[in-house]
């Protein structure tokens, strides 16, 4: 059993949190581009040299709140196999399909809600951030993964379009979940 985190410890894992959370805020309502590190800072009630310690920069920011994002997703899909799976033992299957509009369904909610972050897809250093992010890169890879498995089952099942490639599928999922 690993040792309890210190006073400090705990109160800079809060106040990550209160950042990322105003910062998630600030891109569903506002979007990346008209996003300041300023508002960031009061929206979290904080000086923006204090958050400057913790994330270095807008990109890293934006990052933080996608990575959150992705845990989200991670348990939402996590959650639909456990009930899945007890569904095909109670001889109740739930078809790949319908749990990949369950997601849609998921991702349309939680943008509608303002709790999915706005992000541009043209912008290089964000991209460049994300790209070289490894908890945003794991986060995302694992959802492509349990993805793409519902779209390969939906596809052999005749429920969608075989012929369409597996990664066209979950990249236009992708694009709807992020932009509506």
């Amino acid at each position: 059993m690993g040792a309890r985190p210190s006073i400090r410890e705990q109160m800079q894992r809060v106040r990550e949190e209160a950042i990322v959370a105003a910062v998630n805020r600030l891109l569903a309502s506002k979007g990346y581009d008209a996003m300041t590190v300023d508002e960031v800072a009061a929206e979290a009630g904080m000086a923006k040299a204090s958050l400057y310690k913790l994330f270095t920069s807008k990109e890293e920011l934006a990052g933080a709140a996608m990575v959150g994002v992705l845990d989200r997703a991670l348990a939402f899909v996590d959650g639909l196999r456990a009930r899945a799976a007890d569904a095909a033992a109670a001889g109740a299957p739930v078809s790949p399909l319908d749990q990949l509009k369950a997601v849609t369904r998921w991702a349309m909610q939680t943008q509608l809600e303002g709790e999915m972050p706005a992000l541009p897809a043209q912008n290089t250093s964000l991209s460049t951030t994300l790209q070289s992010n490894d908890a945003y890169m794991d986060r995302l890879i694992a959802l492509s993964n349990r993805l793409s498995i519902w779209i390969a089952e939906a596809q052999t099942q005749g429920r969608l379009n075989p012929a369409l490639p597996a990664e066209v599928v979950l990249y236009t999922l992708f694009a709807r979940a992020c932009d509506p």
